[in-house]
């Protein structure tokens, strides 16, 4: 009986422990919601310095969101994130200008998933 009881503490604490996924949106991010293939908004709009994002996954495939600049160079990736689930995706010291923001998945940029980020 006991074993059983300590067990589900553990499994209940073990689930509090999420971590950065599906839990609220952090105060003072720029949600973004990932669907088959878009990004909405499309298009962003945030002050220059650390950018918190709130990736949510309201489709059926698992996307990410990466930043790219006008050189091609790749500024960040977010981590995957799963159909129906959440993530924060921090980003530090992005500097003013505009960016491509566009999912890595096979085929997701070409089927229209990628939107323009611009840096104030």
């Amino acid at each position: 009986m006991k074993a059983a009881a300590l067990a589900l503490i553990v499994v209940a604490l073990l689930s509090a422990c999420g971590g950065s996924s599906g839990g609220n949106q952090p105060a003072g991010s720029t949600q973004v919601t990932m669907s088959e293939y878009k990004f909405a908004p499309s298009s962003l709009t945030v002050s220059h310095g650390k950018v918190i994002f709130w990736l949510v996954n309201s489709g059926n495939l698992a996307h990410d969101m990466a930043i790219q600049d006008s050189s091609n160079n790749r500024l960040a990736t977010s981590d995957l994130v799963s159909a129906g689930d959440s993530k924060e995706f921090d980003v530090n010291d992005i500097p003013a200008g505009t960016y491509k923001i566009f999912c890595t998945q096979q085929g997701h940029e070409a089927s229209g998933m990628k939107g323009t980020l611009t840096v104030t």
